[in-house]
């Protein structure tokens, strides 16, 4: 029992790693902007890849896609091996209660950053965008990967704060902190995908991005106080219960 109790609880953490990923890429830091990085990496103006949706520039969008999600997926997932690595290191050194401290501090954490990616709390040094800009674009495929690296290497006020809360929750899971960021890519990637082959289909999630950072920071909040109060066992106990309940209902 305690094995599927531990599996539940990595389901619900790599559940909300995605919803994370997909929040950062539907952010007002980055969809709006969205098609102008695609003109970028790809050379074709913006009017171009929304208008003509010919074979020929829809594989352009989608290849050059794959190698800048691979810059970035790089960067991303090396940071939360990184992340994980550090959080079980520190418990080795501590024996006792420094996970559930680490978890803490995890917890109080996703709180402010929920609160920020609302906009209900303001941190000045947060809203710096730090970025690497070319002053070229490098040509080429391996010059869109280095356009990804320097993409996800970067800080905006959206992505940062998300991204940041899956690190400690990956510091505070060592055993599963790497699937988390993993979750997190996917969740990334997707949407990514999905509006790079349908790119007209992004202005009206433009116009709702905000109240879908709403959303998503209401969900990192609660997130936030489910870890600082330790009540994911419960809440995995609870989801279990329930898929048991369904399974028996259905067979019997």
């Amino acid at each position: 029992m305690g094995s599927i109790e531990v599996d539940t609880m990595l389901i619900v953490g790599m559940l909300l790693a995605v919803g994370a990923g997909a929040l950062s890429f539907l952010s007002p830091c980055v969809l709006p902007i969205f098609p102008a990085y695609l003109s970028y990496i790809t050379g074709i103006s913006v009017k171009d890849l929304q208008e003509n949706k010919n074979t020929q520039i829809r594989r352009q969008l989608m290849s050059h896609s794959f190698f800048f999600l691979l810059g970035v997926s790089l960067v991303f997932i090396s940071l939360g091996a990184g992340a994980s690595f550090l959080g079980n290191w520190i418990q080795s050194l501590f024996v006792g209660s420094t996970g559930l401290l680490i978890q803490r501090i995890a917890g109080i954490f996703i709180i402010v950053m929920g609160l920020f990616v609302a906009g209900w709390l303001n941190i000045p040094f947060l809203m710096r965008e730090r970025r690497y800009q070319f002053a070229q674009r490098p040509a080429g495929y391996l010059g869109t990967f280095f356009i990804g690296l320097g993409f996800a290497a970067g800080w905006t006020p959206c992505i940062g704060p998300i991204f940041g809360s899956i690190l400690l929750l990956a510091a505070s899971n060592p055993g599963q902190g790497i699937f988390y960021t993993f979750m997190y890519v996917i969740g990334f990637i997707l949407p990514f995908l999905a509006l790079t082959f349908f790119l007209g289909s992004t202005k009206w999630i433009v116009r709702r991005s905000g109240i879908i950072m709403k959303i998503g920071a209401v969900i990192m909040i609660i997130m936030g106080v489910v870890l600082f109060f330790g009540f994911m066992p419960l809440i995995s106990s609870f989801l279990l219960e329930a898929v048991k309940d369904t399974w028996l209902a259905k067979l019997g």
